[in-house]
């Protein structure tokens, strides 16, 4: 094994660390029997790369041949100049670097197959059996990476059925060109978490499935979120967006379920808040040169008169120096139409501490004014809750109230717990649910 992974090129950039290059390390030291270590520090050193697996392959939901599902997550997730200008432009018929990557998939075809039976004689262990056919105990899907658990076992299954490395670069090759590769290839949506000194976009494992038609009414503001990432999807000009109104009225879940319609287009979503603006040229920074449109959501967004961070904001939007690339655009949701907090003092020139206080108004609104897509998301009337608690209802089968009875608890529920919006009405529908039988409140 180790003398397959000292052949790769363009793969070589393996780390040392990881499962493959130290399992295939300790297989080199079994094979050569040269007294370096014990057969029980072997054993110990085997088991404890097999624990890695284990884990690895209830992280991303693995079944049956487990280590031709870890191969294939490796083919999936490289980033090296080859497979990340596959997903961008494809592979060159007769580029040179194909007959590079072609050596590389032989020694993978060879890895993929490897028999662990000579070793598992000589040392006297049945994992590897174990791993080779394998079945996970059954998981919630919300258990564990579901978007790449997906691809990946997908890849294993048709590498199986390939007869040499040239059927191997063919099948990898069509992954990059259909999924793309590495987390922004197999995830949706990413999160910013600090590492040391180092920032790093993280993948949300587990994200909503909601789809707009999930969300009842507000057909005009979907078609103005749909039209606007519609043109941002297919390369034309898009502006950023800012959903705005009363709470509960269904503006992160327009954003959800836009980024669930657009995802196998190339739609990734980074979710970025408020203490994290200084973030954002690197966050740019590390996207910009990908080949997916990435949307900067960042849920609930206000500032407060003291708080400075709408700067930052302001800078990236429109302003600064380095241009906005083409593949990024901010959505945001907020209660408040112009995202800070106005007093009426800002509203006069006249001030204890400040001369021009308008200037400062005028400072604050041009934030507003960098989003080109202004939504609202007004409370609904009461007919629209009707309409939205029926509709909730009518796509739940254990809901068995009549019409009338179930406006009248639903309207009941309202007056005790918000008001008419779209949140206490699904919220309605929850309590309806955890109650016996379904049938009264």
């Amino acid at each position: 094994m180790f003398h397959e992974t000292a052949r790769l090129i363009m793969y070589g950039n393996l780390d040392k660390d990881s499962i493959l290059m130290t399992l295939g390390r300790l297989l080199e030291k079994a094979k050569r029997g040269d007294g370096s270590c014990t057969k029980e520090e072997l054993v110990r050193g085997i088991y404890d790369q097999v624990y890695r697996l284990l884990e690895l392959s209830t992280t991303y939901g693995f079944d049956e041949n487990l280590w031709q599902c870890y191969i294939a997550y490796i083919l999936a997730t490289n980033e090296n100049p080859f497979s990340m200008i596959c997903e961008t432009v494809g592979t060159g018929k007769d580029a040179s670097v194909n007959r590079i990557v072609r050596q590389d998939m032989e020694c993978f075809y060879r890895l993929f197959h490897y028999d662990f039976s000579r070793v598992q004689e000589e040392l006297g262990v049945d994992c590897f059996d174990i791993l080779t056919h394998y079945h996970s105990m059954a998981k919630a899907e919300n258990t564990y990476n579901k978007s790449v658990s997906e691809k990946v076992r997908v890849m294993a299954e048709d590498l199986r059925g390939a007869r040499d490395g040239s059927d191997m670069f063919d099948i990898v090759t069509e992954f990059y060109r259909r999924y793309g590769v590495g987390k922004f290839g197999l995830n949706k949506a990413f999160r910013v978490v600090h590492k040391g000194e180092d920032m790093i976009l993280s993948p949300i494992t587990h994200t909503s499935d909601v789809t707009l038609d999930h969300l009842i009414g507000y057909e005009l503001q979907k078609q103005q979120l749909i039209e606007n990432t519609e043109a941002f999807v297919q390369g034309r000009g898009a502006n950023n967006c800012l959903l705005y109104g009363d709470s509960g009225t269904g503006k992160s879940t327009c954003i959800k379920a836009i980024l669930n319609q657009y995802y196998d287009r190339g739609l990734r979503l980074i979710e970025v808040y408020k203490h994290q603006f200084q973030d954002l040229s690197g966050i740019i920074e590390q996207v910009k040169n990908r080949n997916y449109k990435f949307i900067i959501y960042m849920d609930d967004l206000s500032f407060e008169e003291f708080e400075i961070e709408y700067k930052y904001l302001k800078a990236v939007i429109e302003g600064g120096m380095e241009v906005r690339p083409d593949n990024v655009l901010i959505y945001a949701t907020s209660n408040r139409r112009h995202l800070i907090r106005e007093t009426w003092s800002d509203r006069s020139d006249m001030s204890q501490d400040e001369l021009h206080r308008s200037d400062t108004m005028q400072e604050k609104l041009s934030l507003v004014a960098r989003f080109g897509v202004t939504i609202n998301f007004s409370r609904p009337q009461k007919k629209a809750f009707d309409e939205i608690v029926l509709g909730l209802a009518g796509a739940d089968p254990d809901i068995t109230l009549d019409r009338e009875e179930l406006l009248m608890q639903a309207n009941a529920w309202s007056l005790r717990n918000g008001g008419y919006s779209g949140r206490v009405a699904e919220q309605f529908i929850i309590h309806l649910k955890s109650i016996s039988g379904g049938d009264h409140v």
